[in-house]
């Protein structure tokens, strides 16, 4: 319940009800909670990811918290998911908002304490939810104990734990690799008179990944948690772990021809091929160490990011063979490009180069625009629309990453520069506006102070007014919101096992229309999405048998005349191929 009575009646009704649910859904969960225990249940299982500061605030300061979470995981369970995904909640400095890490087993003060996670475990497994975390293992924050030991001396036994070179003769860094947040990829150090490598800001100097020593202390950091009870990782920046010792400069690239306002043409980053300062081949030693310690703990999954220039062909080669990650996302739904073909063109390059491997399909997250805006050419979707991404992003062959308020079809939040908190956003403003427009608070209530997130005056990051009229409390009384179609979807998917365990046949490509096949024991259900906003027709192949719509998904059915599917503004099909 909120710490201040004044934020409001409406308030107070919304977390009853939720109270009230919370028992259906324990009984709704009794069956599949079972299923924690299943080695494979990452295979096609959905999660739903939770930026902590934006989620909750329980304590009033205006900071989403840990207990914050706890109060909100019956809302979650409810929506039909099967694991959360907590971005950091470590003890940091945040610079960047915990990716910057200076102590890995210890929770920092404005999330809680251990305690609270560990009732976000007890209380999470008992709805049937998973509880995996973030592990930022490439780097940590520059007061973290171990770099204030690597900088003292170049002898002391953790010298050689971060990446240190000496300057050119010129005093000049000792390449040309290049931060992602802007500049030199090198910061000169004083006190070891030498340049040491940060991948992103310069408060996050990178570990030397290619020492043992790192590479174990890591494995202990990991094992913590494990012990704790957590059920698998995301691995932040998983092909950062390793740099090339020869320190080779990357080839150039050259400006890329972005659309006006993306980041890669405003970036210098996006103008090197970066074959030197990350994904290095001696990194999947690394990862299959990290899976043997993994697999001694039955049920544990990881979830690596991937952000490459051929990022799916490390998806895949991050994920094959079973001795390495069990799935990775990259950034190709993540971009602003939202077209059949192109959607066609991802999901063929990665089945045609992946061999066992899985991919997590994420279309949102904590570092890009929100898909309600980015994939409308920066104009907020109409509600169809984004009911057909769902619908397309939870039927591929695949597990999907669902980000906390997608389900409300939340757009971009438009924030002025004296609003943000983003360091990327501060430096490459005003072309770059940064990531906090997709991170702003949660809106649960309407008309509660501060949308029900905090009883604070002032928020981290503002709320978003055009947010308010999509809370959570309205669209739950809504039959055809956003929300109730993504609670829809969800409860029919689960009773498809195909959608979840599935092969997958792309069919034809087409301009507006994706279609594909999915198979299992015999069984085929065609899946089609025009991704459009006119209606569009779609001829299947000769060799396609007859149709039987589906029903239950929330979509209306498509017209089949013959081999013709006739598809509604943004409209899907879902048919059972005889």
């Amino acid at each position: 319940m909120p710490a201040n009575p004044a934020m409001g009646a409406e308030f107070l009704i919304f977390n009853l009800i939720l109270e009230l649910v919370v028992m259906s859904v324990e009984q709704s969960f009794k069956q599949f909670s079972g299923n924690l225990s299943q080695p494979d249940w990452w295979r096609g299982g959905v999660v739903y990811q939770i930026y902590p500061r934006s989620y909750q605030d329980s304590k009033g300061n205006g900071v989403g918290d840990l207990k914050g979470i706890t109060q909100r995981l019956p809302y979650i369970a409810a929506l039909g998911v099967d694991a959360i995904w907590l971005s950091p909640f470590f003890e940091s400095p945040m610079k960047d908002f915990g990716y910057d890490v200076s102590d890995y087993c210890a929770v920092d003060p404005m999330f809680g304490t251990l305690e609270d996670f560990t009732d976000i475990l007890e209380h999470a497994h008992q709805l049937g939810l998973r509880v995996i975390i973030d592990q930022v293992l490439s780097h940590t924050a520059d007061n973290h104990p171990w770099f204030t030991e690597s900088r003292a001396s170049k002898t002391n036994p953790k010298s050689d734990w971060y990446v240190w070179a000496d300057a050119k003769g010129d005093g000049t860094p000792p390449n040309n690799w290049l931060s992602i947040f802007g500049g030199s990829g090198w910061q000169w150090d004083t006190a070891r008179e030498q340049y040491y490598l940060h991948n992103f800001l310069t408060s996050q100097p990178d570990l030397n990944v290619h020492n043992p020593q790192v590479q174990q202390a890591l494995l202990d950091v990991m094992r913590f948690w494990l012990e704790l009870g957590v059920d698998g990782f995301r691995f932040d920046t998983v092909n950062f772990y390793m740099h090339d010792p020869l320190m080779r400069d990357n080839p150039p690239k050259g400006r890329p021809q972005g659309v006006d306002g993306a980041v890669t043409s405003v970036n210098p980053y996006a103008w090197q091929w970066h074959q030197y300062d990350k994904t290095q081949p001696e990194n999947l030693a690394f990862l299959r160490k990290i899976r043997a310690m993994l697999d001694e703990y039955p049920g544990i999954t990881t979830v690596g990011e991937v952000g490459a220039d051929d990022s799916l062909g490390v998806m895949a080669e991050y994920t094959n063979g079973g001795d390495k990650l069990h799935t990775a996302y990259s950034f190709d739904l993540l971009s602003e490009l939202c077209s059949a073909p192109h959607f066609h063109q991802t999901l063929t390059n990665f089945e045609q180069r992946v061999t066992d491997g899985w991919a997590c399909w994420a279309i949102s997250n904590h570092d890009v625009t929100r898909v309600a805006t980015r994939w409308c050419g920066n104009q907020v979707a109409a509600p169809q629309a984004l009911k057909l991404f769902a619908a397309m992003q939870l039927s591929l062959r695949g597990s999907p990453c669902i980000y906390q308020g997608d389900e409300l079809g939340l757009p971009e939040a438009e924030l002025r520069f004296e609003e943000l908190q983003d360091p990327y956003g501060i430096t490459m403003w005003p072309a770059f506006k940064g990531r906090d427009g997709c991170r702003t608070p949660m809106p649960w209530s309407a008309t509660a102070p501060q949308a029900g997130f905090s009883s604070a005056g002032k928020t981290w990051l503002p709320l978003a007014a055009p947010h308010l009229g999509l809370a959570v409390d309205l669209q739950q009384q809504q039959s055809d919101s956003v929300l109730a179609h993504y609670q829809t979807f969800l409860k029919w998917r689960k009773t498809l096992p195909i959608l979840i365990h599935g092969e997958i046949a792309l069919l034809p490509v087409d301009e507006r229309v994706l279609a594909f096949i999915r198979k299992q024991g015999g069984r085929q259900l065609l899946c089609a999405f025009n991704l459009s906003a006119a209606a569009a027709s779609y001829a299947l192949p000769a060799e396609i048998g007859t149709l039987t719509v589906c029903d239950g998904h929330g979509f209306s059915n498509a017209g089949i005349i013959g081999k013709q599917l006739e598809l509604d503004i943004w409209g899907a099909c879902f048919a059972w191929i005889n």
